[in-house]
């Protein structure tokens, strides 16, 4: 495949689950800012800093209140991390892979951007902040569902899934870090009610509540909440089961193009310290520690990859 073509197919489904993530962390920014007005003003400044647009945020001026947080993460297309700038990316990179999807995948994203674009933070709030973030992640999945569904399994579909993957990794290590290493709470609060309804909040906000319950059928405790989220391959987003499947495509590749790709090395290097560490390894290095560098190294594995495959000089 030629490598403007993997690059757009790549970074389409990036800026799919970017802006389908953001939804989520502003979503569980919201349910816990609920419960009280100090703690959620602190949350709200954790949000920018996990998205990595603390310093963009700042430039404008003003505080970080509920209001400007959202606006500036949804809304503001002059930031490029906001789900109304990854959705239009997302359409703008399709529309240059016409060729290379369906038309049904096409006729998703086009809609999405359609509809997201009348928009306001304005709208949203008389209808309900809820119902915006559920549809945000309704047309992620939407896309990706129509996407899996109609297109063939080749270089077009490898790529948009790596790009897929390496995301959602980047954002479940993130989410993850918001509450551990931000929000940790007071002594006092640790186990009581609040820190309960923060940590069913930060499960909920990766579609993972129901699964925590069927796994470990009682109490939300912090470590197998980790555990769940790093280290569970039968997790969907888990950076197990992320990494799993990147390993998988990135081998897939290597044996088409018969070439050993310094990707590859990469990505099974990383799965193979998840899948042989434990939790009481990664509390001895310290789980804000390891989370950072898991970001780091995921950030060196795109990077790799784009080298590899999409690299246009």
């Amino acid at each position: 495949m030629l490598s403007r073509a993997a690059d757009n197919l790549y970074w389409m489904m990036r800026y799919v689950e970017r802006a389908e993530n953001m939804a989520r962390m502003l979503d569980v920014t919201h349910r816990m800012s609920l419960m009280g007005a100090d703690a959620g003003m602190n949350q709200w400044n954790a949000t920018l800093i996990i998205a990595g647009c603390e310093k963009p945020f700042a430039l404008r001026g003003g505080a970080a209140s509920p209001r400007s947080v959202i606006d500036f993460l949804a809304f503001e297309r002059e930031n490029p991390s906001s789900i109304a700038a990854c959705l239009l990316a997302a359409r703008e990179n399709a529309r240059a892979m016409r060729a290379q999807i369906t038309n049904e995948a096409w006729e998703s994203i086009n809609a999405a951007w359609l509809e997201m674009r009348t928009l306001s933070l304005d709208k949203v709030e008389s209808d309900g902040l809820r119902g915006f973030f559920d549809w945000v992640r309704d047309r992620s999945h939407l896309f990706r569902g129509v996407a899996e569904g109609t297109m063939q399994r080749g270089d077009a579909y490898r790529f948009m899934r790596l790009g897929t993957l390496i995301e959602r990794a980047d954002s479940t290590a993130r989410i993850l870090d918001v509450k551990y290493h931000i929000l940790l709470p007071s002594s006092k609060d640790v186990g009581g009610a609040v820190d309960y309804y923060q940590w069913g909040a930060l499960l909920r906000s990766v579609s993972s509540f129901r699964i925590y319950r069927q796994i470990y059928r009682d109490a939300i405790t912090p470590l197998r909440v980790a555990e769940l989220l790093v280290l569970r391959d039968d997790m969907p987003r888990s950076l197990h089961a992320c990494f799993g499947e990147i390993v998988e495509i990135l081998d897939e590749l290597r044996r088409d193009y018969r070439r050993d790709f310094p990707s590859v090395r990469l990505a099974e290097r990383i799965l193979m310290q998840l899948r042989y560490g434990s939790i009481d390894d990664i509390l001895s290095v310290g789980l804000h520690e390891y989370l950072t560098e898991a970001i780091d190294r995921n950030i060196e594995l795109g990077v790799a990859i784009a080298q590899d495959f999409m690299h246009t000089a």
